[in-house]
């Protein structure tokens, strides 16, 4: 059965899918000529011819359909000399039957548990199920995945490349490099740091740091003079004064000046001895001045040696590399500061007392600090620039590596959890698919034994029987249809024996045309398949039909509907189109309707507003009359201002002149100014004589004037003392504070418009 029809692009029905859902066993559609009622019969009939259409189907079976509408009438009766025979079950052999309607029966039975494996696979809309399942699985894993890629894509995103602009594709290539993928896991801050090189914007070659040369430096401190005790001759007669005195350093600095004073002595200031100069030289020998200078020497050097170390320092803490710890070196480089300057201070006190003993500060376990963090910066540079070098193989591998980490890492609980619920969902389906497989078989066998036992029982006569005694029983004698001499066809004869296809009148070939599509549904055009499941479609079965003929062909519509509530019909769903409002009350007539729509039932109008066809679907049978109907099209918020003037115009008409036989002018002497050139041209339609329910005048008006036409028209019916008859027909559509009329006022109301007493009109 089908459960929808979606309609697009088709017709007068625009790009916008209209969907008629919740279809049941009968379903009623009512609209006017060239709103679309064709249109949605042929979609029926032959869907793959309408590419952006589409049919629901209950459980996903498909069932034949059957439709009469002017494609059927034409393909039968214009473009062909004979009608195809209709093949229908002989009523002689009723274990033939039996046997039909008990295979009838179990294929019945495997397709109903077909279509209940198919709902527990993919549910009754197609979106549910196991499949359903698996979808809501794969989207939630999708979630999960696209997630990381907006948590890192400003970090990775050439790692992400080609994927970064899809969620089903990021996933996909997530669940590829779960095959594929043998990088190690490495942490996200190397990946983070890597990538700035790796992924940044044109990574250029790295300066390797120069080495820091502190042996120069550091031999300095093992120089034996600093240990030297420097001192004079022992030997001299002034030796063992001084040595006594152990002022050698103070006798050297107090020499300059006495070699400025000779004779004074610098210290006493009395003239000396003429052997002073003498023994003060002989003291301070060549071996003190040889190593006084060796000591002078040592200084300078250690203070140049300092510069050039600090110096280099310097620049690197003040223009750092890029790859050098600057804040490992900036406190190694103050320590070195501070030992160079106490060295420095030792020094210049060994070079003004030579006498004493130094020993100077040991550089060499913050030289090796150092020379650690520059190594590792060199590291570093050798490391980017090996990367430089190999750039896209560095690319490759740590786009790998952010892949891993995203598996392993930020994925792997997500990862964990879908395979174990897709493996047992997939089990899951496979093992449905395989049954339904299975019950394919068994269906297909099933049709052919049906088909098997059709072709020996089916027969093309007892539809020309049957026809030609519906012909007859309701008058149509001056022809008849024979079977065609040895073939499997129908022609439609005169007594004389002539042929009387094209002498047929309109109402006549309809009649007929309708009787062989009657038939058609209890056989088929085949020896097989007279008992095949089908939906009926009925498109305006009674165009150019007389009252009796419509009523005829109304009842055996009903008839069938009987015949498919009693389960006595192959005929599972029927769909009823038709813009006659008299046929359409007729077949949808059913009095254990109480207020809306039964179950077993739906109904939808057709309409076209501004060359746009829509379908609206009813709680209740929205066609009581043609009078109804009028009023159906000033309750609708979408009317059309095309037809609106002589919707009201008819109103009026059938309620006020028609019915109550009042004057027109007598109306319109209740307004004045403009409201009373609106009344009268509203009535002025009346007196154009157009009576006929389909006679429509157009005059195109913008919407404000309608809105005045729709609150003269109702104020026609307050001054006349008739609001409530207004307020009953508008129903919601209206609420002024006035009860709606029930049945019995309005009964009242319509007698006090024709002048007659109560009585009178009962």
């Amino acid at each position: 059965m089908l459960e929808s029809v979606t309609i697009a692009a088709e017709a007068t029905f625009d790009a916008t899918p209209t969907v008629m859902g919740g279809l049941s066993k009968f379903n009623y559609v009512f609209g006017a000529n060239g709103t679309g009622k064709t249109t949605l019969s042929r979609i029926i009939a032959n869907c793959g011819a309408f590419p952006r259409c589409s049919l629901s189907w209950k459980g996903g079976t498909h069932l034949e359909t059957v439709v009469y509408n002017r494609d059927f009438v034409a393909a039968n009766f214009h473009e062909c000399d004979e009608l195809p025979g209709i093949f229908t079950l002989g009523e002689k052999d009723a274990e033939a039957i039996r046997k039909i309607e008990t295979a009838k029966t179990e294929l019945d039975d495997l397709v109903g548990k077909q279509q209940g494996m198919r709902a527990t696979l993919q549910g009754d809309d197609g979106n549910g199920g196991k499949k359903g399942e698996l979808a809501v699985l794969e989207d939630e894993f999708k979630d999960a995945c696209w997630a990381q890629k907006q948590k890192h894509d400003a970090k990775f995103k050439e790692a992400f490349e080609g994927v970064r602009g899809s969620q089903d594709k990021f996933k996909a290539r997530v669940l590829q490099e779960i095959d594929s993928n043998t990088a190690p896991l490495c942490d996200i801050a190397d990946l983070e740091k890597r990538a700035e090189t790796v992924f940044g914007s044109a990574p250029v070659l790295a300066n390797t740091i120069q080495a820091v040369d502190f042996s120069p430096i550091l031999k300095c401190e093992s120089d034996p003079i600093l240990a030297k005790r420097v001192v004079g001759k022992a030997d001299i007669d002034i030796a063992e004064l001084i040595l006594k005195l152990g002022n050698s350093d103070w006798v050297r600095t107090g020499r300059a000046f006495y070699d400025k004073d000779e004779p004074i002595c610098p210290f006493c200031q009395q003239e000396t001895p003429p052997t002073l100069e003498e023994s003060l030289n002989n003291f301070f020998d060549e071996a003190f001045e040889k190593d006084s200078a060796a000591i002078k020497t040592l200084e300078e050097r250690y203070k140049t040696e300092a510069s050039r170390v600090q110096q280099v320092l310097t620049q690197l803490v003040s223009a750092p590399h890029p790859f050098l710890d600057s804040a490992r070196l900036q406190p190694l480089k103050e320590q070195l500061d501070a030992k160079l300057r106490l060295n420095l201070q030792h020094l210049e006190k060994k070079s003004k007392e030579p006498s004493q003993s130094i020993a100077l500060e040991p550089l060499n376990s913050v030289a090796e600090a150092i020379k650690g963090v520059l190594d590792d910066a060199n590291g570093k540079v050798d490391t980017h620039n090996a990367t430089v070098r190999n750039l896209e193989v560095e690319k490759k591998r740590l786009t790998a590596e952010v892949w891993r980490y995203l598996l392993d890492v930020e994925l792997k609980t997500n990862l964990t959890t879908y395979n174990d619920k897709k493996t047992n969902v997939n089990a899951a389906i496979q093992g449905l698919q395989q049954k339904i497989t299975t019950q394919d078989g068994l269906i297909a066998a099933k049709k052919i034994e049906i088909a098997n036992l059709e072709r020996e029982t089916t027969s093309i006569q007892p539809t020309v029987d049957g026809i030609n005694r519906l012909l007859k029983s309701f008058g149509f004698r001056g022809f008849e249809l024979q079977q065609a001499d040895n073939r499997p066809c129908y022609k439609l004869l005169r007594s004389d024996g002539s042929d009387a296809k094209e002498t047929l009148s309109e109402g006549e070939r309809t009649f007929v045309t309708f009787l062989y599509f009657y038939h058609l549904l209890k056989g088929s055009l085949s020896e097989s398949g007279t008992s095949t499941n089908r939906i009926v479609v009925f498109d305006d079965p009674v165009s150019s039909l007389d009252s009796d003929i419509l009523f005829i062909v109304g009842s055996l519509i009903k008839e069938l509907f009987e015949e498919v509530r009693a389960g006595n019909s192959q005929i599972r769903q029927v769909f009823v189109l038709t813009h006659n409002v008299y046929f359409h009350k007729e077949v949808s007539f059913n009095p254990n309707r109480k207020q809306g729509a039964m179950n077993e039932e739906t109904f939808w109008t057709v309409r076209k507003s501004e060359n746009r066809s829509t379908l609206q679907k009813h709680d209740t049978n929205p066609i009581k009359s043609s009078y109804e109907l009028l009023w159906v099209e000033v309750r609708n918020k979408d009317r059309s201002n095309l037809t609106i003037q002589n919707t009201l115009r008819r109103i009026l008409e059938n309620y006020f002149r028609i019915l109550g036989g009042i004057d027109p002018d007598t109306i319109c002497n209740k307004f004045e100014g403009k409201d009373r050139l609106i009344c009268k041209s509203l009535f002025s339609w009346i007196n154009d004589g157009s009576h006929s329910a389909h006679d429509d005048l157009y005059v195109s008006i913008e919407d404000a004037a309608v809105e005045g036409y729709l609150r003269v028209f109702r104020e026609i019916f307050e001054r006349t003392g008739h609001l409530p008859h207004y307020g009953m027909m508008m129903g919601d559509a209206w609420n002024n504070g006035v009860e709606p009329s029930t049945p019995e006022s309005n009964i009242i109301a319509i007698a006090q418009v024709a002048g007659q007493t109560l009585e009178d009109v009962l």
